[in-house]
């Protein structure tokens, strides 16, 4: 069985692609400003993170709007994964940041300079943290209820934010407090924890992109599910895979091998419906395997 997106799931993709864009252009905005006036790398490290952090969401914006299409003539198991291959762009686009920002920090360690204008440094990053707190927890709520790869990608890179900008506040309070270093060596930081948070959405799209297995903890559920009917002996070849807001699975059914075809086919649905109970946006497909219930013993792996 098929499933599909719901329309409250969908809007709310899209509100949070909006709502993320969005902030990542204020924050662009009122952090140019603050470098301009100020001079501090550590903000220029924040300013750049906040760049890639709106190439990250517009591609976001693009590939979830894509995602939620309808399955087609050429697309029969939709579009899930260009949530995924959204996620792996955003990984390209923090990656080049971070080189960037330590490209310029070898620089600044070279030839320190004076900054100017700390305090509006410092009310622009406040504001930044602020920003980010009521955008992450709106990309929260809409993570709990669609569980998008997509926005928790975009998720993530915002967290990353709060510790740039916190970062940013220290380095250029001690900086103004007579240890300019500590501006570049706090972008230093800053550029060091982006690459790691570049690696961590770039492993977890690509883990989608290659249809690695769901959790060990999902698949036993599934296997719970299906044993729990009765008229079950057993199950075997599970495979499961995540596309988007799609959750494939496919087994084979073990049952006896004198019931009637109606019958088998009414098992069969009752444990396709049970799995999409628990899981309202799997698409189920199972294959019926007769067996003898006399001589039948079921000592699947997959199942513990």
């Amino acid at each position: 069985m098929k499933a599909a997106i719901p329309a409250n799931t969908a809007r709310l993709l899209r509100l949070a692609t909006y709502a993320s864009t969005a902030t990542a252009g204020i924050l662009i905005a009122v952090k140019g400003a603050a470098w301009f006036m100020t001079g501090s790398l550590s903000i220029m490290a924040s300013l750049v993170d906040s760049l890639m952090d709106a190439a990250a969401s517009l591609i976001n914006l693009l590939a979830v709007r894509y995602s939620l299409k309808s399955a087609d003539e050429d697309h029969h198991f939709g579009h899930g994964k260009a949530e995924s291959l959204a996620g792996l762009g955003q990984a390209c686009f923090i990656a080049g940041s971070a080189i960037f920002l330590l490209m310029h920090t070898a620089e600044r360690l070279n030839h320190p300079q004076p900054l100017q204008e700390v305090s509006v440094g410092l009310w622009v990053m406040v504001f930044a943290i602020g920003a980010t707190l009521a955008l992450l927890a709106f990309q929260g709520y809409v993570i709990k209820r669609t569980n998008s790869s997509a926005i928790r990608a975009d998720a993530l890179h915002y967290k990353s934010d709060l510790f740039t900008n916190t970062a940013t506040i220290g380095a250029l309070f001690l900086a103004a407090s007579g240890w300019p270093l500590l501006d570049p060596l706090g972008a230093l930081a800053i550029a060091s924890y982006i690459l790691y948070n570049a690696w961590q959405i770039g492993r977890q799209a690509m883990l989608v992109l290659m249809d690695h297995e769901l959790p060990e903890a999902t698949r036993q559920y599934i296997c719970d599910i299906v044993l729990a009917n009765t008229e079950v002996l057993g199950l075997h070849e599970l495979r499961t895979r995540q596309s988007g807001q799609i959750m494939l699975v496919q087994l084979h059914l073990d049952l006896d091998q004198s019931l009637p075809l109606v019958e088998a086919h009414r098992v069969t649905k009752e444990v396709e419906l049970a799995i999409m109970a628990a899981f309202p946006q799997a698409d189920v497909l199972i294959h019926q395997d007769p067996r003898n219930p006399t001589r039948y013993r079921h000592n699947s792996q997959e199942c513990r």
